[in-house]
């Protein structure tokens, strides 16, 4: 029963009806109210009356068990998260339906412990608040999850009755449709439970239509994931009236005169970094680096500000960009176009004969970008000798940086990325590796040099910054790799410091192809996740004290708030000449004071976002393959576990499980200290990196997920290629080109 002081007994006012409910700490239904004003016999009947008419003069809302006044929220009542707002979930009433006359009130989730447990879609019961700041809500119980975000495909049995069949490959049974909702089958749509009870089945809420239609595949993915992608219309006209914003030579830096070069992928679809040398003289070079200058236009505090912290980064799919501002500033104003002028961050460096960077210094400019070259074409020129002198002179400023990088010994390890190409009807093409080019090189070394530079200059003025932070493995997980070298007859002693450098020597001292592509995935394994922070602890995989990530801003949110805290720490603020934008262009209060939540909340994001784009290039893979299904392909063992092995196609990519059922008559054991299936008769073994031939057996596009089988069809137990192998032989006459080195990151992307 709601507390407070004793309340006048008898029939109460309207007033006294609103005020009890709005200082009620329980649920406010007929019942407590009652209750609290002594009500009785008639009396309660006449309450009755009134609550009907309060609620029909649209004073009071909700039920007879849990009334609230109009526009406000129940003092108790069930939740649905919507948005993960810098690790804080935001709610809404899970009974508001998108159709309602008024906008939902959002509640600030506030959760126990750092960042949230919650997801979009989680369902929760809790206690509400109206502050001075607006709602929040403590969680009391955390409720089924109601499956607005459950993606599916309808099927229809012969019965004509209807059937979900998800799109996520870890879902494997179907669900009852109770009401189709207008949806035919084969269609993608959107739905949720029909009723509380499991067997009640689904009801269609919202079509989507073809899911083998082009683009479709993102879209499952967008979904799925949550990613926010439609911007509001108010968002949109701010950034219409940002791009606005006039840009001159008046407080900037004059750099138009420089030949400034953007080298880029061909398909790329913003242009957010530039880069310039020349000799000093002296063996050494000075250089440029321009980078967008996003915080011109998008200032703390703004409609686009709030959308960008949001998403925390633009989401890149083989078909559409779900930037992360909208496209007047993404694609257009923003964008470092070939031969217009362009607001620009610039990072001028002083690079030394030894590849050292010894000075630095930080400007607003106004650049003219000379040209924007694929990095193909760059590459081209150069082996073909007929790159334009500050072409040359980039790949010659190069050579000094990659002899510093050589010094430094970063981790090498191979990491290849898919390429889906799309026709213009958005229908696959071709699916390959994208190929490691020393252009790749050279502008990442530039945009490594800047990114330091930026957290250096950032430190010496003990300014905030959002570093970008690769710890070193874990003991744990360098006892577990311990353990699996001594498989090998390899040592790693746990004494010594451990570096980059000292995986690199172990993987440079393997000659044998199989044996050293399962120590790459063991040592692969062993790394552990880049993330955002505001208390410095390196960059082990690019051996780096001090990392900051400053060359993206048009699509990472964290370079946004890099280039606002040196616009502070180096005075470099330009007030919006428009007075209903905000003034500042540096960091805000909120982030100058912590910049941990939004940390959080910006690696959370990245997660979101690798993991969306991971799930579409593995359906883009599986639509590739579904038309090849039988055909024996070259595959490289990713994974082993008790029920099987994963593998995964060379050159091309798509993990597909090979059931443990279907390797044979024998019985396998699987040994979990070193991930190895061994059959108990043959002694035939799979283990990770382990490279054979399998035979594509299913592909789902839908779910992404592939199945093989052995080429033998798994009829009887095999001895594979000869002869059950020692361990550190394994797949050593395979073929099977090995990939170039490549950096741990994904193409310029992520480092």
């Amino acid at each position: 029963m709601p507390r407070g002081p004793k309340l006048p007994q008898g029939l109460p006012s309207r007033k006294q009806v609103l005020d009890f409910i709005a200082n009620a700490e329980e649920t406010a239904g007929k019942r407590e109210i009652a209750r609290a004003f002594g009500l009785k016999g008639q009396e309660k009947i006449l309450l009755k009356a009134l609550l009907k008419d309060m609620a029909d003069e649209g004073l009071i809302d909700g039920k007879r068990s849990a009334y609230h006044r109009m526009g406000g929220v129940a003092k108790v009542t069930v939740l649905r998260v919507v948005e993960i707002d810098e690790g804080e979930a935001v709610a809404i009433l899970d009974s508001w339906q998108p159709d309602d006359a008024t906008p939902p009130p959002k509640l600030r989730l506030r959760e126990k412990g750092k960042g949230s447990a919650l997801r979009v879609g989680d369902r929760v019961l809790a206690r509400t608040e109206e502050t001075a700041h607006g709602w929040i809500a403590q969680p009391m119980k955390k409720l089924p999850t109601r499956a607005d975000q459950v993606l599916g495909v309808v099927e229809l049995d012969a019965t004509g009755k209807g059937w979900l069949a998800p799109v996520d490959k870890r879902e494997r049974n179907s669900m009852p449709i109770a009401d189709l909702g207008g949806a035919e089958a084969g269609q993608l749509v959107l739905a949720e439970p029909a009723g509380r009870n499991p067997r009640s089945g689904v009801k269609v809420t919202e079509v989507l239509g073809d899911p083998l239609a082009p683009r479709a595949f993102s879209l499952i993915a967008i979904h799925k994931h949550g990613i926010p992608f439609a911007f509001t219309p108010e968002t949109l006209t701010e950034g219409e009236l940002a791009a606005k914003l006039p840009v001159s030579a008046d407080h900037r830096e004059d750099l138009r005169h420089l030949p400034i070069v953007a080298i880029d992928p061909s398909d790329a679809r913003d242009h957010d970094d530039a880069i310039w040398a020349e000799p000093d003289g002296s063996g050494g070079f000075r250089a440029l680096v321009a980078i967008a200058d996003v915080s011109f236009y998008v200032r703390p505090g703004s409609l686009l500000d709030r959308e960008a912290r949001k998403r925390g980064n633009s989401v890149y799919f083989p078909d559409r960009v779900v930037p992360m501002l909208p496209e007047v500033l993404s694609a257009d104003v923003c964008s470092l176009r070939s031969g217009e002028d362009r607001a620009a961050m610039a990072c001028h460096l002083h690079i030394a004969a030894d590849g050292r960077i010894t000075e630095w210094r930080f400007t607003r400019a106004l650049v003219r970008i000379a040209e924007v070259i694929a990095y193909e074409d760059a590459q081209a020129r150069i082996d073909e000798g007929r790159a334009e002198p500050h072409l040359a002179n980039l790949w010659d400023a190069w050579r000094c940086l990659e002899s510093a990088r050589s010094q430094r010994d970063p981790l090498a390890l191979e990491l290849p990325e898919r390429r889906v190409v799309l026709d213009e009807a958005g229908k696959i093409v071709e699916i390959r590796l994208r190929e490691r080019l020393d252009a790749h090189r050279v502008v990442e070394d530039f945009m490594i040099a800047a990114n330091v530079a930026a957290a250096k200059a950032l430190e010496a003025k003990v300014a905030p910054v959002v570093y970008r932070i690769h710890e070193p493995p874990s003991r744990e997980k360098l006892v577990a790799l311990k353990d699996y070298l001594a498989t090998f007859d390899r040592n790693l002693a746990l004494g010594q410091v451990i570096t980059p450098g000292l995986f690199n020597r172990l993987l440079k001292d393997i000659a044998d192809d199989a044996e050293k592509a399962l120590i790459m995935e063991a040592v692969l394994r062993s790394q552990t996740q880049a993330y955002y922070g505001p208390r410095n602890a390196g960059h082990f995989g690019l051996a780096l004290g001090s990392y900051a990530h400053f060359t993206s801003p048009i699509r990472r949110y964290a370079d946004l708030l890099v280039h606002r805290a040196l616009v502070d720490a180096y005075g470099l603020e330009q007030p919006a000449p428009k007075a209903d934008l905000p003034a500042t262009s540096g960091l805000s209060e909120r982030d100058r004071d912590d910049l941990s939540r939004v940390s959080d909340a910006l690696s959370a994001a990245e997660r979101r976002a690798m993991e969306a784009e991971r799930d579409t290039i593995d359906r883009y893979v599986a639509a590739w393959l579904s038309a090849r299904v039988g055909e024996v392909f070259e595959t490289r063992i990713t994974g082993v576990l008790k029920f099987g092995f994963f593998a995964t196609i060379i050159g091309l990519g798509g993990d597909g499980l090979v059931p443990v059922s279907t390797l044979g008559r024998e019985r396998f054991s699987f040994d979990e200290r070193s991930h190895v299936l061994e059959g108990e008769e043959s002694g035939t073994r799979y283990v990770i990196g382990m490279i054979l031939p399998l035979r594509l057996a299913e592909a789902n596009p839908l779910t992404g997920a592939l199945k093989f089988e052995l080429e033998q069809g798994g009829s009887a137990p095999i001895e594979l290629r000869g002869r059950p192998m020692p361990h550190k032989k394994l797949g050593e006459h395979s073929p099977g080109k090995r990939g170039r080195p490549g950096n741990i990151r994904h193409q310029g992307r992520r480092r």
